[in-house]
C-alpha cells in the first residue's frame, strides 16, 4: 500500500486529500497540521462588522478525516530527510512514498515598527483585533495598505485589503460615524491591484474616490509607528493600521534541500513537482510556479494546483509519467459588505464588472458551498 503525506490543512492540503482519495480508495493518506480544523480565510473580511463570527469560519475536520480515511497527525513540519521520503515534524518522523506540501506561506515582517500594524489575513485573531479597535475608536485616521515580495512578484495578497478598506467604509457609514474618520489607502505600487487587470484598477480607484478614501501610492515603504505610516514619499497619521506585507516560504523549508525561488518559495515546475525531487509536490502559497506575471496567490489557484499535484503524484506511484498541468486563473469578488465587484482573468480574457448587490450574495453563496464539503 502506497503512503502519501500531505502537509497543511488549508485549501491546498484539503483539496489534495479529496483528489487523492478519489483517485485511489486504498491509498494510505497522512495529513500533518497543528490543528484538525479548516479556517475559511476569505470571509475574515466580514468579522469586524459582525456579519461573521469566528465559529462561522472554523470547521472541525474530524468528520472529514474519517470520511476520507485520513490518518491525522497533530504536528508541525520541521524538515525533510531521505530525499523527501521522511517528513520531520516536531512530534516525530513520518515516512512516505509521496509528499504534497500545502503548508501556506509566511508574511515578510521586516519593516521597522510593523508590530504596530495588524495583518488581517493572519487569521481570526487578527480580524477580531480589527473589530475591537473599530468599536473602541471614536474617530481619527485609518490606514489600509499592502506590499509585495520584491523577489517574488506573485507572492502578494492585495485583494483582501481592498475588501477590508471598502468594508470598513461601509460599516462606518451604516453606524453613522464615517464623517469622524479619515480613510487612507497606501501601497508602494503606483497601480495597486495591477494583477487584476487595468479595468479592475480603474474601478477600484474610482470606488475609493467616490467613497472619499484618500490614496498614497507609488512610494517605497519605510516603516510604521504607533500613529503614523512613513514612506519615501512622506508620512501620514494613522490611529489604526492594517497592512498586508509580501509573502515568502515557511521557516521549515530552511531545514530541507528543496530548491527555493529568489523570493524563498519552493521552486516547482508546471506540474507542481518540486524541481529535482521525486514524488515531492507543492501547491498554493508554499510554491513558486511558472506562469503569467498576473497569476494569483489565492484559494482558487491553490485548489487548481493541488488537483494537479495529486493527479501527478498518483501517476508517479503507478509508474506513469506525470502530465497534468494547472490552468492559471484569477477569479474573485471584491466585496464591500453589501455589493461585490467581479474580477476574472485567464490567458485569453480579463473581465471586471462594477459593484452589484447580487455579487455580494454570490460570494456568500460560494462560501456556503465550499465549506459544506468539509462539514
Amino acid at each position: 500500500m502506497n503512503r502519501v503525506t500531505v502537509v497543511g490543512a488549508g485549501f491546498a492540503g484539503l483539496t489534495a486529500v479529496r483528489k487523492l482519495r478519489q483517485a485511489d480508495p486504498g491509498l494510505a493518506i497522512t495529513l500533518v497540521a497543528p490543528r484538525p480544523e479548516f479556517v475559511y480565510l476569505p470571509s475574515l473580511i466580514w468579522v469586524p462588522c459582525g456579519l461573521r463570527k469566528p465559529e462561522d469560519l472554523v470547521i472541525p475536520l474530524d468528520g472529514f478525516f474519517q470520511r476520507m480515511k485520513v490518518d491525522y497527525r497533530a504536528a508541525s513540519a520541521a524538515g525533510l530527510e531521505a530525499d523527501g521520503r521522511v517528513l520531520v515534524t516536531d512530534r516525530g518522523r513520518i515516512e512516505n512514498d509521496g509528499l504534497i506540501i500545502g503548508s501556506g506561506g509566511r508574511f515578510l515582517k521586516k519593516l521597522p515598527g510593523i508590530e504596530h500594524a495588524i495583518t488581517p489575513c493572519e487569521g481570526i485573531d487578527a480580524a477580531l483585533r480589527i473589530r475591537d479597535r473599530l468599536r473602541a475608536t471614536q474617530g481619527g485616521s485609518i490606514a489600509v495598505g499592502f506590499a509585495g515580495n520584491p523577489k517574488e512578484p506573485s507572492a502578494i495578497r492585495g485583494g483582501p485589503m481592498f475588501e477590508f478598506l471598502f468594508g470598513i467604509d461601509s460599516q462606518l457609514r451604516r453606524e453613522g460615524r464615517r464623517d469622524d474618520f479619515r480613510l487612507v489607502f497606501f501601497s508602494p505600487a503606483a497601480q495597486p491591484g495591477a494583477r487584476l487587470g487595468a479595468k479592475a484598477v480603474q474601478g477600484l480607484l474610482r470606488e475609493m474616490a467616490q467613497r472619499g478614501i484618500e490614496t498614497h501610492l507609488g512610494h517605497k515603504m519605510k516603516g510604521f509607528s504607533e500613529d503614523k505610516v512613513t514612506t519615501e514619499g512622506g508620512e501620514f497619521a494613522a490611529d489604526l493600521i492594517l497592512f498586508m506585507p509580501g509573502m515568502t516560504g515557511n521557516q521549515w523549508f530552511d531545514n530541507t534541500e528543496l530548491p527555493r525561488s529568489p523570493g524563498g518559495l519552493l521552486r516547482a515546475d508546471g506540474r507542481c513537482r518540486v524541481e529535482g525531487f521525486e514524488r515531492v509536490y507543492v501547491a498554493g502559497d508554499s510554491g513558486s510556479f511558472p506562469g503569467p506575471d498576473w497569476m494569483p496567490k489565492q484559494a482558487h489557484m491553490a485548489d487548481l494546483q493541488a488537483e494537479a499535484a495529486a493527479t501527478n503524484l498518483i501517476a508517479e506511484l503507478k509508474g506513469r509519467e506525470p502530465r497534468q498541468t494547472f490552468k492559471a486563473a484569477l477569479a474573485c469578488i471584491v466585496d464591500t459588505h453589501d455589493r461585490g465587484m467581479l474580477v476574472a482573468r485567464t490567458e485569453r480574457r480579463n473581465i471586471a464588472l462594477p459593484a452589484m448587490r447580487p455579487l455580494h450574495w454570490a460570494k456568500r453563496g460560494f462560501e456556503w458551498w465550499y465549506m459544506r464539503q468539509y462539514r
